[in-house]
């Protein structure tokens, strides 16, 4: 286990730090370093003053109840945070996966082989979640949670179909067997959209949204928010699995209707776009009075940009696999 944390270590080294974080706490120095790693020498001092005039604009401090009260400025991104935190934990993916064994033998396996079944699963989990750093900053974080809450619910409606095929095979005269692997292949496959979709996406959406004096309040938001909620479904998931078996999946297919409805609906697309740029999008939103992305600037953030889109792009809007390999 000590492998993932100690490669995670030795590529943090070659991502440039923040120059507005920088900026925020007077180091121009340190931010002109920053800003030369990203943007290259020449644009470096033309981005300083870019920044330093956005910091000029930002409001020094923003309290938590600002940032809960409506009206304020900071109201509409706090509500799109624990909004995707929340969906993130209506996927229920998350109790899913702490299940597990449970749910195969519902499918017809015994206690061992439910348990390697299951380990199978959370090796594939980590093969399929890479997949969601190449696509995050190629179609973005919007499309990736709206599609994939899709084959969640297509995952869990075949879940539903194949655990009473399984549950009810003596009765209808069938074999376990068959219904059991296609349960397997269906909840493996809802692992890989969970991993790919849900699992990073709704952490990125804070640090893209949240002016500097709020940044670090809003990620808290955001963990505390998705701690509460998993915990919530987390608990609630064994008292509806003894009491509804199989038809939880059902449940969880509606939830996953829910989640990606309202992820359509008010989302909107942060990825490939700067801080400033972002905010356009909350400009809009209060004049054209509306939080629907359909509704907002002729529907300009439902999509990422297409200027970025394929892993184009420079500094802020530039792919992160793409900084590291230009650091290397």
């Amino acid at each position: 286990m000590n492998i993932f944390p100690i490669a995670l270590m030795s590529l943090i080294q070659f991502l440039p730090e923040s120059p507005r974080f920088y900026i925020y706490h007077g180091r121009e120095e340190d931010a002109t370093d920053a800003l030369k790693k990203i943007y290259g020498s020449d644009d470096a001092k033309s981005k300083l003053k870019e920044l330093q005039e956005a910091h000029d604009k930002e409001p020094s401090s923003i309290s938590y109840t600002n940032m809960l009260t409506p009206g304020h400025d900071q109201f509409h991104p706090t509500f799109l945070t624990i909004m995707a935190q929340i969906n993130q934990a209506l996927t229920g993916y998350g109790a899913i996966s702490v299940y597990g064994p449970q749910i195969f033998e519902l499918l017809g396996f015994g206690v061992a082989e439910a348990e390697f079944i299951t380990q199978g699963n959370y090796i594939s989990y980590l093969i399929l979640m890479t997949f969601a750093w190449l696509l995050i900053d190629a179609v973005g974080r919007r499309a990736l949670m709206v599609w994939n809450s899709g084959g969640l619910i297509l995952m869990f409606l075949l879940l539903t179909l194949f655990g009473g095929l399984a549950s009810q095979a003596d009765q209808l005269g069938i074999s376990k067997l068959p219904p059991g692997i296609l349960g397997c292949i269906a909840l493996y496959v809802a692992t890989g959209h969970f991993g790919i979709g849900w699992l990073a996406t709704v952490f990125l959406i804070p640090t893209e949204i949240y002016p500097t004096s709020a940044r670090a309040q809003g990620t808290a938001v955001s963990v505390v928010v998705w701690g509460l909620s998993n915990f919530l479904v987390t608990l609630m998931t064994p008292i509806l699995f003894n009491n509804l078996q199989y038809w939880l999946f059902l449940v969880f297919a509606g939830t996953n209707l829910v989640a990606g409805l309202s992820t359509y609906l008010y989302q909107p697309e942060c990825g490939g776009r700067s801080f400033e740029e972002n905010q356009e999008f909350f400009e809009h939103c209060r004049e054209e009075g509306s939080w629907r992305v359909g509704k907002v600037a002729g529907g300009k953030f439902r999509h990422f940009p297409p200027a970025t889109k394929g892993g184009d792009g420079d500094g802020e809007t530039q792919p992160l696999l793409g900084r590291v390999r230009e650091q290397l």
